[in-house]
Formats: C-alpha cells, sequence, structure tokens
C-alpha cells in the first residue's frame, strides 16, 4: 500500500507535489480509480485551476462521492484547498463540502496585486500537528486570486490586503492555501507532518 495517493484529476501541480513527496522518502501514487483513493493512507487533492472547471472533472471521473466519504488524512493543496469548502465565487460552484465556508475573490487595492503570486508569513492560530515545527512567521509561497474566510477551521493565516486562512483543518480533513511543495523548509515540514498522521 503507497503511503499516499495524490488524486489525479489533472491538477497542474500534481507531479511537483509528487516529486516533494518522494524527497520525503514517501510512496506516492498518482490515481484517479475511487478504489485506490479509498484504500489509501492517506490523500492529496492537489490543484491549479479554477474551481468550476475543476470541479466538472471530478464529477465527469465519479469521485466526487468517494472523496467526500474519505475518513483516512485528506489535504487539499492551493486550489484542492477550495474545493473542499462548500462553494467558491470562482464560476459559482458548489465544491465538495467538507469544510463549511465560501471561497471569495481576493480584493484588489492600492499596491495589492491579483492575483496573489510570492512569498507571505504564515501567522499560526494555536497548536496544531501540520504545524508542528513551522514558526509562527514563516514564509511560504502563494499563487492564488481566490482564498477562504478565516474561520473555526483555520490553522494559520496569511494578509495580501485581506487576512484570509492559509492552513486549514477540521477532523482528518486539512487543506494548505500555499504550495508546500515551493515553500522550501515550511512546506517540506508540513508534508512530513501530513505524512506522520494516522486515520482516526
Amino acid at each position: 500500500m503507497s503511503d499516499v495517493v495524490l488524486i489525479d484529476w489533472g491538477g497542474g501541480n500534481i507531479g511537483s507535489v509528487r516529486y516533494a513527496l518522494e524527497r520525503l522518502g514517501a510512496r506516492a501514487v498518482l490515481s484517479a480509480d475511487p478504489d485506490m483513493i479509498a484504500a489509501a493512507k492517506r490523500v492529496i487533492l492537489p490543484g491549479v485551476g479554477a474551481a468550476a472547471p475543476a470541479m466538472a472533472r471530478l464529477r465527469s471521473l465519479g469521485l466526487v462521492e468517494p472523496i467526500r466519504r474519505l475518513q483516512q488524512p485528506l489535504l487539499g493543496i492551493c486550489l484542492g484547498m477550495q474545493l473542499l469548502y462548500e462553494s467558491s465565487a470562482e464560476g459559482d460552484v458548489e465544491c465538495l463540502g467538507l469544510l463549511p465556508g465560501r471561497i471569495a475573490r481576493l480584493q484588489p487595492a492600492p499596491e495589492i496585486r491579483v492575483p496573489h503570486m510570492g512569498w507571505n508569513r504564515l501567522q499560526h492560530r494555536g497548536a496544531a500537528d501540520l504545524l508542528d515545527g513551522i514558526d509562527d512567521g514563516a514564509h511560504a509561497y502563494f499563487v492564488h486570486g481566490y482564498a477562504a474566510p478565516v474561520s473555526a477551521d483555520t490553522l494559520a493565516t496569511a494578509t495580501h490586503g485581506d487576512t484570509f486562512a492559509a492552513v486549514v483543518g477540521r477532523g482528518s480533513c486539512f487543506g494548505a492555501q500555499f504550495h508546500p511543495e515551493r515553500s522550501a523548509a515550511a512546506g517540506s515540514r508540513l508534508l512530513a507532518n501530513f505524512l506522520a498522521m494516522e486515520a482516526a
């Protein structure tokens, strides 16, 4: 059995996420097979792109309900994190509904460019296993134009004009708005922490 299955729906960052996991010694498998995903110890939903076509692709692959039924640790990355929520303003689409809330567009302002691209600081909102060993204020690399609101599920925030959820968690469901595979030591540690998680 693989250490982690990456859901292979066509998300643009899936290869770099796999390489980052393999650098940590993990056996990472790409799959769009519902049975293989259901049997995995841990599952990652990567993603780059837009919410509406991503959800359409997951539906066409028959993966929406299998993802919703997962009990093992699940990590959404970038767009994959946004898809964990109930809905997104990007295309006004219903998403997976594993986390409450709606993804909203980041608001541009003087000296605030959208999409948000580049390094930004993570601000912790309390202790969390996923953030173990990652300093409050550590830098992570972001590329996104939409974001999740800060809520009770927010483990860390970042600020680009508005403050938004940068890392989230509820039960065995987690998300990182930034790209851990491109975030040097902080990103590597987050992935290592996820690989250490066991099913509840």
